[in-house]
């Protein structure tokens, strides 16, 4: 925590300051899958990433769309870092190409059009919407719901 921070700054802090989203997807039978994704968030009640339609996770989605989802500062010391747990319904769209591609870009990865995530290409844009957000309360393994 920084300084006199609230626990709703601290959730934006760490959305608006890291690029990777580890998404816990499970298949139809309720086997888990965990995986890293860059991501760009929208008013902190949108995720979207982009990934392969044949990817674990991908293919959980498809059959399973609750997902969770974690972010997290994995370069500072134990005992020092925080992260925003969330809950979401996820689903492959058309809808927020214009946002991932503002986010990519300002991350130097270029823009991204409709031919990148349609067509022959490989990759499609998957979205999170966002149901409730956490983070843990300072010192204590106890979840704290947080609007940011």
């Amino acid at each position: 925590m920084k300084n006199d921070e609230t626990n709703d700054e601290i959730a934006r802090r760490i959305l608006d300051t890291n690029s990777y989203v580890v998404l816990a997807t499970a298949d139809a039978d309720g086997v888990p899958w965990a995986t890293p994704v860059w991501f760009a968030q929208e008013d902190y009640r949108r995720i979207y990433w982009v990934s392969a339609p044949d990817a674990r996770h991908s293919r959980n989605i498809e059959v399973r769309q609750e997902i969770g989802m974690v972010v997290f500062d994995s370069t500072v010391p134990p005992n020092t870092g925080q992260a925003v747990y969330l809950e979401a319904t996820a689903t492959r769209t058309t809808d927020g190409l214009d946002v991932f591609s503002r986010v990519a870009a300002a991350g130097g990865t270029g823009e991204w059009g409709p031919e990148r995530v349609s067509g022959e290409a490989r990759l499609r844009l998957y979205r999170a919407d966002v149901t409730a957000h956490w983070i843990l309360a300072e010192d204590v393994d106890v979840r704290v719901p947080v609007t940011p």
